[in-house]
């Protein structure tokens, strides 16, 4: 699967931000987003199982992103608000296209697409 992603840029802490991914090529099965600050790991986000719709999310992100899909335009999104420094990171969309269900590492995911930024101002 080909993943392309856009939507980052640079917000002010208490803005918001909606992360586009598109998807092209196989079936996919799940979708996730995942982010990697400067010296961090990567990092899971958020997830939606693409049949049902089923999402979860980390911790520090619940009530303030949503993972929303749209099946007729095989594309993911990463709606933030309430965003803050610690969310400055690079934001990477991924798919699980060889096994179902949604996943939180990120070594279980099959493409990846190729990262934007987004950098929140305090």
């Amino acid at each position: 699967v080909q993943l392309q992603a856009s939507g980052g840029g640079l917000v002010q802490a208490g803005g918001s931000l909606t992360l586009s991914c598109a998807a092209s090529g196989r079936t996919i099965n799940a979708m996730g987003w995942f982010r990697q600050a400067p010296g961090k790991e990567r990092q899971f986000v958020a997830a939606i199982n693409w049949s049902g719709g089923s999402t979860d999310y980390a911790d520090s992100v619940k009530g303030r992103f949503t993972i929303p899909r749209d099946g007729a335009k095989n594309t993911v999104y990463l709606q933030m608000r309430s965003l803050n420094p610690e969310d400055t990171a690079v934001y990477y969309c991924a798919a699980r296209t060889r096994f179902s269900g949604i996943s939180y590492q990120p070594r279980f995911y099959d493409d990846w697409g190729q990262g934007t930024l987004v950098t929140v101002s305090s």
